[in-house]
């Protein structure tokens, strides 16, 4: 088991995550045109909180996750709630290529900085959008590496001008990006810290 198979059961019990996803779905919905032929992948989707948000919007979502327990979970939640255009899929495309399937629309939120490879990534999210598709990422700023931790091995947040640099090397343009979410924890001194979460927008040449 990874760690996001230990956290699954109980992902949906912290408001915090409902709260980012309406956040997010909120800035989807008003930064693009969405029309109900678009079909979108949802990348991490964990329990797809932010596709239930936005599934009235796309004739099919393709929620993507590396994590079973994730999946088991949201494969529930859409038996329980009758939804017929969200699918799962088990996957790890950092490690290996989708094929056969096109997206209007890719979104991710709170998962680029755990994937060690962003470029493989990038590239394999160019591939997966159609012309002019739209890539939405949520993600953290650059922060001092408290979010999780001194063990954590992945991305501590991201550094806008990079992150931007490294999408327009994959053949993204047009992007932009703005603070539409703030995380605060205590930390051990029990004050709150912050975390801003930026939501950037680009689209694929």
């Amino acid at each position: 088991m990874n760690e996001f198979d230990l956290k699954a059961q109980s992902w949906d019990d912290n408001p915090m995550h409902k709260e980012r996803s309406v956040a997010i779905a909120n800035g989807i919905i008003n930064s693009t045109s969405l029309q109900h032929l678009m079909k979108g992948m949802e990348f991490g989707a964990g329990t797809a909180i932010l596709s239930f948000l936005l599934k009235d919007y796309f004739w099919k979502i393709v929620l993507i996750d590396s994590s079973e327990e994730m999946i088991r979970m949201t494969n529930d939640k859409i038996a329980a709630s009758g939804v017929k255009n969200m699918k799962t899929l088990l996957f790890d495309l950092e490690k290996e290529e989708l094929n056969n399937e096109k997206f209007d629309i890719i979104y991710t939120q709170m998962a680029l900085h755990h994937v060690t490879n962003i470029e493989i990534l990038f590239d394999r999210f160019h591939q997966l959008l159609n012309p002019q598709g739209i890539l939405f990422i949520a993600d953290l700023y650059a922060e001092d590496g408290s979010f999780h931790g001194a063990d954590f091995n992945g991305h501590k947040g991201f550094d806008i001008a990079e992150l931007s640099a490294i999408l327009e090397k994959h053949h993204f343009s047009n992007i932009s990006h703005y603070n539409c979410f703030t995380i605060k924890r205590k930390n051990e001194n029990e004050t709150i810290k912050e975390y801003p979460v930026f939501l950037l927008t680009s689209k694929r040449n």
